[in-house]
C-alpha cells in the first residue's frame, strides 16, 4: 500500500503534540472544506487526506502503530494480535521496514485469524530455523521494495498545455508526460521505479505529485481561471470593450453599461482544459472600478451637474 506521510499532510513535525495536530487540522479543514471550494476536485482530495491524517494522528493508539510500523500499520491492524511483538521482531532483523502493497485479505483470509502468522512469514520466513513464536521458518521469500514519492513543481502554463519532463533516478533517465488540465496534488505513477525489492521481489513504484504554481496574473479555481481587471469609471458607466489576457493570447471582452465594482464577468471556454476531456473551464474576470483622480475645475463642475441631475431624477421618482 502507498505510504502517506500524515505529518507532512497536516504540516506538523513528528514531535507535534495533540494540541498542535488539532490546531493544524482545524486550519486546513476550514481552508479546503467543500463548502468553500465547490467543484474543486483538488480541494476535495486534499480535504479527504487531511481528515484521514487527523483520524490517525489524533488517536494515540493508531498514531503509535503508524509511527512504529509505517505503511504497514493498517495491515497489522486488520490482522489483530500483538503487533508490538512483530514490530520488535522487525527491529531484531536489522531494523528494516517491510512494505506489503497487496490486499491484506490475501493473507488474512475472509475470517482473519490464522492468516496473521502467514502474513509475517511472508516477510520474515526462512529455512529450517526457529522463528519468533516457536514457528518453524521456511525458506526466505522475496519481498517488494518500498514506494518512493517525490513532488514536481510545474507552471500553470505547463498544466494548461501539457508537457514532458525528463529526470534521472538511480542512474536511469525517466520521462513523464504531463497531460493538459493536470492539477495540483495529482499523482503520476511510474511502475517499478521505486526502491528495489530483495531476494527477487519486485521493485516498488515511483509516485510523482504535481505542484501547480499559480501564474502572476491568473489564479486557478478548479477548471476555471480567475483574473482581476481594473477599468475606468467611464467604461463602467457607459460600457465598452476591454482587452483581457488569456493563456492563449489577448481577447476583447464587452463590458455592459452600469457595471459595478466587484462584478465578475465570464469568458466561456477560456479557462483550464478539463483533464482527459475536450472541454474547458471558463475565465472569470473580476472587475474593479478605478475612480478618477486629480480632477480639473471643469471636470469637478461637470460631476456637480451630474449629481444635481441624479438628485432631480430621484426626486421625481419618489
Amino acid at each position: 500500500m502507498e505510504y502517506k506521510d500524515y505529518y507532512k499532510i497536516l504540516g506538523v513535525e513528528k514531535s507535534a503534540t495533540p494540541k498542535d495536530i488539532k490546531k493544524a487540522y482545524r486550519k486546513l479543514a476550514a481552508k479546503y472544506h467543500p463548502d468553500k471550494n465547490a467543484g474543486d476536485k483538488n480541494a476535495e482530495e486534499r480535504f479527504k487526506e487531511i481528515n484521514e491524517a487527523n483520524e490517525v494522528l489524533s488517536d494515540p493508539e493508531k498514531r503509535e502503530k503508524y509511527d512504529t510500523l509505517g505503511a504497514n500499520w493498517q495491515a497489522y491492524e486488520q490482522a489483530g494480535g500483538d503487533w508490538r511483538q512483530y514490530a520488535n521482531q522487525s527491529r531484531n532483523n536489522g531494523g528494516q521496514t517491510f512494505y506489503y502493497e497487496g490486499d491484506p485479505s490475501e493473507f488474512f483470509g475472509e475470517g482473519g485469524g490464522s492468516g496473521f502468522s502467514s502474513f509475517f512469514d511472508m516477510f520474515f520466513g526462512g529455512g529450517g530455523q526457529q522463528g519468533f513464536g516457536g514457528r518453524s521458518r521456511r525458506s526466505q521469500q522475496g519481498f517488494s521494495g518500498g514506494d518512493i514519492q517525490a513532488e514536481l513543481p510545474i507552471s500553470l502554463l505547463e498544466a494548461y498545455r501539457g508537457s514532458k519532463r525528463t529526470f534521472e533516478l538511480n542512474g536511469q533517465k525517466l520521462r513523464i508526460t504531463i497531460k493538459p488540465g493536470s492539477y495540483d496534488g495529482q499523482q503520476l505513477k511510474i511502475k517499478g521505479k521505486g526502491q528495489p525489492g530483495a531476494n527477487g521481489g519486485k521493485s516498488g513504484d515511483l509516485f510523482i505529485v504535481l505542484r501547480v504554481e499559480n501564474g502572476p496574473r491568473f489564479q486557478r479555481k478548479g477548471n476555471d481561471l480567475v483574473i482581476n481587471k481594473t477599468i475606468d469609471l467611464y467604461t463602467a458607466i457607459l460600457g465598452g470593450k476591454i482587452e483581457i489576457p488569456t493563456l492563449t493570447g489577448s481577447v476583447n471582452m464587452s463590458v455592459p453599461k452600469g457595471t459595478q465594482s466587484g462584478k465578475t464577468l465570464r469568458l466561456k471556454g477560456k479557462g483550464m482544459p478539463v483533464y482527459d476531456s475536450k472541454n474547458y473551464g471558463d475565465l472569470l474576470v473580476q472587475i474593479q472600478v478605478e475612480l478618477p483622480k486629480n480632477l480639473s475645475k471643469e471636470e469637478e463642475e461637470l460631476y456637480k451637474k451630474l449629481r444635481q441631475i441624479s438628485e432631480r431624477k430621484q426626486g421625481t421618482t419618489v
